[in-house]
Formats: structure tokens, C-alpha cells, sequence
């Protein structure tokens, strides 16, 4: 359980993010409260956003139905710092980085099977696209960010990605290859036990997926 004062400030951060049309917390918002679940982002930006809405997505983010709730919660649990377990790490999201929003947007999702989660600027320079519980980031650059050919040459990797079994990767790869998708490691079994391709997306960035070989 975070300090309560640390969870009042997490309620005024989420109430801020919403006045400033902070596009992610529109997508926070509508999956954690009931009352905005039948909006899109823009409508779940334009609606009434008052602090105890803020207080009860906090609330609901850490399992209680209220804000009372978590303030009763919060009140009983003196637990000594010392004593608290290892933090669990529950997600990762790798960033690529991309010379045109858009374009991305759609390779991931017409070739890879991605869904777009979220675009953010207008024009966007910023979206985060997702399959199943794996996460990609894009960050518009408009410079180059390496130099020419390195990533090829020295088979730099901007993210792997994994599924479970022989019969997953393999089918993904003829997934990949049906859908006319470039490679820049076509699917092998390494030394290791692992079996993986390589993915070149439009800018250059080298996506792995990997799965076991047997």
C-alpha cells in the first residue's frame, strides 16, 4: 500500500492530466471507471472530470470500490517499510523510434497484427501499439538516430518478443511472411534451444520473435 499522502497525490496528477488533455490517461480512465466505459479517448477529455473521479480511479487501480475505502484500507496497514516485499516488475514496453507516426501505426497493424492503443499530438509524434500483453512504443524522431547501416551490420535489436510454444513462432513467421513482411533474419533454431526471426520494420528497427524450438 503507497503512502496515503503519495495516493492524494496521484488523484491531483490524474485530475491535471485530464485538463491538459493528456491523451494515455484517457485510456486509464475509461478502462478503470464504470461511468466512462461507452466513451472514446476525445469524449472521455471533453467529459466532467472532478477530483473524486480522480480519487476513485486511484482507488480502483489498487482494488478498492472507493475512495473510502482506500483511505480505510490505507489507515490500517502499518506495516514497517523494511517489511514490505520486492517490488514485482509487471510490464515492459519497448520504444522505437520512427520517421512518420502514421506509416508505423499501420505496418504494425496490417502486418504484425498489432492494435493501435493510443496516439498522442496533432500531428501525433508519440502512439503505442499492442498485441496481446506485448507493447510497442513509437517516438517520432526527424533526424536520423544512428548512423546509416549500423543496426543492419551489428544486428542491433530495438525489442524481442516471445511467445510460448514451437507451434506459436512457427505459425507467426508464416503469419508474417503471408502478410509480405520484410526480414532481416529469416526463422532458425539457435545453438541456445530458442527458435526466432527477425522483423525490419520501415525505419530500420530490428524487432525479434523468438519462441522454443521444440
Amino acid at each position: 500500500m503507497p503512502n496515503f499522502e503519495n495516493l492524494k497525490k496521484q488523484a491531483k496528477q490524474f485530475l491535471r492530466w485530464h485538463r491538459e488533455r493528456y491523451y494515455p490517461v484517457a485510456a486509464e480512465i475509461r478502462a478503470v471507471l464504470p461511468k466512462f466505459r461507452h466513451l472514446n479517448d476525445p469524449q472521455v477529455l471533453q467529459a466532467s472530470f472532478r477530483l473524486a473521479d480522480a480519487q476513485e480511479l486511484v482507488a480502483r487501480r489498487l482494488g478498492f470500490d472507493n475512495w473510502q475505502a482506500l483511505k480505510a484500507g490505507a489507515e490500517a496497514m502499518t506495516v514497517d517499510q523494511e517489511t514490505i516485499a520486492r517490488p514485482i516488475l509487471s510490464s515492459t514496453s519497448a520504444q522505437l523510434y520512427v520517421g512518420d507516426i502514421k506509416a508505423s501505426c499501420e505496418f504494425f497493424t496490417g502486418k504484425l497484427g498489432f492494435a493501435v492503443d493510443f496516439t498522442y499530438g496533432d500531428p501525433p509524434f508519440y502512439a503505442q501499439v499492442k498485441r496481446d500483453k506485448a507493447q510497442l512504443a513509437l517516438r517520432l524522431v526527424c533526424e536520423p538516430v544512428f548512423v546509416d547501416g549500423i543496426r543492419q551490420r551489428e544486428h542491433l535489436l530495438s525489442a524481442a518478443i516471445t511467445v510460448d510454444t514451437a507451434a506459436e513462432i512457427k505459425q507467426l513467421f508464416l503469419d508474417c511472411q503471408a502478410a509480405g513482411v520484410s526480414f532481416h533474419q529469416s526463422l532458425r533454431k539457435e545453438p541456445w534451444g530458442a527458435r526466432n526471426f527477425i522483423v525490419l520494420d520501415p525505419d530500420g528497427n530490428l524487432i525479434l520473435f523468438a519462441g522454443p524450438a521444440e
